[in-house]
């Protein structure tokens, strides 16, 4: 199949739009016209990464983090990332990135982690601003049935837990066509009211182009009348970091031993004990010190991420305690994510794990 295949449902599930200012997700090498048949997925792209897919023969590498985060001014061997992409090309390997997009969907990186920590009713804890918007449409009587399932069948109408969302009015539409036109009720020349229905609904931005053609596609009118609305809503679907709870309370220390055993983790650098249980637990892949207070906000008593420095341990405050496990060891499990969601589209088409450890970080214990 062609790698536009691959990439098309890849964001189709984690959008690019969901990526974080900073971030690089997307395909960094490659052509989306490419012809694939195996892919390689991995946490980081290394050039023993790459060795690899050229060994298993792999047309492209799916990695979580970016090789390349900023522009490259030179081509000449002196870095890693140099090496990688000049390999890749001259392989004619493909490297795509599905990285803090990934991180942001409730069905992601910090889902998988809540997932192998057995905690429930999770939901995100910091969600994302300026993400949805609004469209406003009427439609004849007759027909708004017909034109709403289109649009809750094309992603609009979806707030938190709840699909099929609208609200409706009854009202009366004016119009008049010249005589060029061939208006689906009344005659050209003449004014027209209608009985029609004000419809408006949610959707996600990144949906916008499905959403329009369907309304297009179902709407009876020659001409549609249709708005469109920026919201600040939240998403509560898409964000950073989880919260979750655990089934049964367990003390501290017996939880922090659990997180150890169940992220193989090596060490885990964590702030004083409180001496109380732990019942709500916040998560966050990679580097999460951003969430610390939204972590106390939601009452959390363990915030488990990594990346925290010296002096932000202090800002626990004794109302948390934060839990440093490692970026490599809170993502390791990302592969398997990125790996079962491109099987469950594509059964036929080989995917492989790789079997680099690509964490740059050793402990000697």
């Amino acid at each position: 199949m062609k790698l536009a295949e691959l990439t098309s449902y890849l964001e189709s599930i984690a959008p690019l739009s969901y990526q974080e200012d900073y971030d690089n997700c997307g395909l960094i090498v490659g052509s989306p016209e490419m012809e694939i048949s195996q892919a390689l997925v991995s946490l980081d792209c290394t050039e023993a990464v790459v060795d690899e897919a050229i060994a298993k023969n792999c047309q492209v590498i799916v990695s979580h983090h970016p090789i390349v985060f900023k522009g490259l001014k030179k081509f000449n061997g002196k870095t890693y990332v140099e090496r990688v992409i000049e390999k890749a090309i001259k392989h004619n390997i493909a490297i795509y990135a599905i990285h803090t997009n990934l991180d942001s969907i409730d069905t992601g990186v910090n889902a998988r982690i809540c997932q192998t920590l057995g905690l429930q009713a999770c939901r995100i804890l910091l969600p994302k601003h300026g993400l949805l918007k609004k469209l406003v449409t009427f439609v004849p009587a007759a027909y708004a049935v017909k034109v709403r399932n289109a649009l809750f069948a094309a992603g609009a109408g979806h707030i938190g837990n709840y699909s099929e969302c609208s609200f409706n009015v009854d009202g009366t539409g004016t119009f008049k066509g010249n005589e060029g036109t061939q208006p689906f009720v009344g005659q050209p020349g003449s004014s027209h009211n209608e009985p029609e229905v004000r419809i408006e609904t949610v959707y996600p931005a990144n949906l916008e182009s499905k959403i329009l053609m369907a309304l297009f596609m179902e709407h009876p009118y020659e001409e549609v009348a249709y708005d469109l609305y920026p919201i600040t809503n939240q998403y509560q679907n898409v964000g950073s970091g989880m919260v979750g709870e655990l089934e049964t309370p367990m003390t501290e220390l017996d939880f922090l031993q659990f997180v150890k055993y169940k992220m193989n983790a090596s060490v885990i650098r964590h702030t004083n004990l409180r001496g109380k249980s732990v019942k709500n637990v916040a998560v966050c892949g990679g580097s999460g010190s951003f969430l610390l207070k939204h972590a106390i906000g939601a009452g959390a008593d363990v915030f488990i991420t990594a990346d925290f420095k010296y002096h932000e341990f202090f800002d626990a405050e004794q109302k948390i305690v934060i839990a440093d496990i490692g970026h490599f060891e809170s993502e390791q499990f990302t592969q398997n994510l990125i790996s079962e969601i491109i099987r469950k589209k594509f059964a036929n088409f080989a995917v492989r794990l790789t079997e680099v450890n690509t964490n740059p970080i050793k402990y000697l214990i």
